[in-house]
C-alpha cells in the first residue's frame, strides 16, 4: 500500500546541539533525499547522529512532489534503502540519475542477499552499504561521498558563546534567535567577532569594514554599534564593549596582567648578630676574654703590698 504524498518529510530535520543551529541548519547544508519513509532505524539514527538535514519519501512517485523540500541548490545527496523494496529503490535511483542535474552523491543500503542484484547497475549509485551495518559505517561512507563531492558536512560558523554567525548564508543568531541584520551590520559584527578581545578604533573599523572609498564619518560606526546592541538585546549587548577614547572591542579583553613573583633565593638576606652562650662567671667579669682585653686591671704594686 503506497503512502500519500502528505507523508513526505516525516523524517524531519535532526535536532542539533544548539538552538542556533536549528535556525541556521535550514540553509547551511542542502538536505538529503531519503527513501523509504520511514527509514530503517539504523540509517535514521546515523543521519541524526551526524547532524544531517534530510527528507523522506515513501514511493518513487512522490519525488516530484517533494521538490519543495529541497534546498536552494537542490538535494545535497540521497540515501536510498533497498532492504524492504529493491524494485522501488532501483526505480528511484534511475529517476535521480536521469534528472537534468543528477542527484549526487547517492548511497545505497542493501542486504547481503541483494548484492547479486547490483551487477551492471553501478551507474545508479556512488557507493553502497551492506546491512546490518552500524551507524558508524553509514556515517563514514556518507561522509566520504560528501567529501569527494566537495560538500561540507557543517557550515562555516563563527561561534562565540550564545552568538553564532553563518558565513555561508550571512545569517546570525543569538541564543537561538535569528537576528534581522542589514548587510553592514552583519559585516561589522562578523569583523569584530573574528577578532575577539582586540580593540579597534573607529577609523580602523571604517577602513576595514566599510572600505577606503567610504567617506562617512566615525559617527557611522557608533550608529551601527548602537543598532547591533539593540538587536542583540539587553542580555547580550555587552558582547560589543566600548573602550573609552579608543573604539570598540568584541568580548572580554584577552590580556591579563601578571604580577612578577620574586624567587625566594633572590630575597635579600638580613644579617643577625650571633647570640652569646650563657656563662656561669661572676657578675662583672667578661667571659672568655683574652688576655689584656676586658680583664680587670691590677694596680701596680698591689701584690707587693699584700706580701
Amino acid at each position: 500500500m503506497s503512502r500519500s504524498s502528505s507523508s513526505t518529510g516525516t523524517c524531519r530535520r535532526c535536532e542539533p546541539g544548539t538552538a542556533a543551529d536549528r535556525h541556521l541548519r535550514l540553509t547551511a547544508v542542502e538536505p538529503l533525499l531519503c527513501y523509504p519513509d520511514p527509514l530503517p532505524p539504523v540509517v535514521q539514527a546515523a543521519l541524526r547522529r551526524g547532524g544531517h538535514d534530510f527528507r523522506c519519501i515513501g514511493t518513487p512517485g512522490q519525488l516530484e512532489a517533494s521538490e519543495h523540500g529541497a534546498g536552494r541548490d537542490g538535494w545535497g545527496g540521497a540515501v536510498v534503502s533497498a532492504l524492504d523494496d529493491l524494485t522501488g529503490a532501483m526505480a528511484l535511483c534511475r529517476l535521480l540519475r536521469r534528472r537534468e542535474v543528477p542527484v549526487s552523491p547517492l548511497l545505497l543500503v542493501v542486504a547481503t542477499d541483494q548484492l547479486a542484484d547490483l551487477a551492471l547497475r553501478d551507474d545508479l549509485f556512488d557507493d553502497f552499504c551492506v546491512a546490518p551495518a552500524g551507524e558508524r559505517e553509514v556515517l563514514a561512507r556518507l561522509g566520504h561521498l560528501l567529501w569527494r563531492a566537495g560538500r561540507s558536512l557543517r557550515p562555516d560558523l563563527i561561534e562565540h558563546g550564545p552568538l553564532v554567525l553563518n558565513l555561508e548564508t550571512y545569517q546570525a543568531a543569538v541564543a537561538g534567535r535569528v537576528l534581522d541584520l542589514t548587510y553592514m551590520e552583519y559585516e561589522l559584527l562578523r569583523f569584530l567577532s573574528e577578532h575577539p578581545g582586540k580593540v579597534f578604533t573607529r577609523e580602523t573599523l571604517l577602513s576595514r569594514v566599510w572600505g577606503y572609498e567610504y567617506y562617512g564619518g566615525a559617527r557611522t560606526v557608533d550608529v551601527h554599534v548602537r543598532r547591533l546592541r539593540a538587536k542583540l538585546g539587553e542580555e547580550h549587548a555587552h558582547l560589543i564593549q566600548t573602550v573609552r577614547s579608543v573604539g570598540y572591542r568584541f568580548g572580554q579583553a584577552g590580556w591579563v596582567p601578571t604580577v612578577p613573583v620574586t624567587p625566594a633565593s633572590s630575597a635579600p638576606s638580613v644579617a643577625t648578630a650571633p647570640t652569646a652562650p650563657p656563662s656561669s662567671a661572676s657578675p662583672g667579669a667578661t667571659p672568655d676574654a683574652p688576655d689584656g682585653i676586658g680583664a680587670t686591671p691590677v694596680r701596680e704594686g698591689s701584690a707587693a703590698a699584700g706580701g
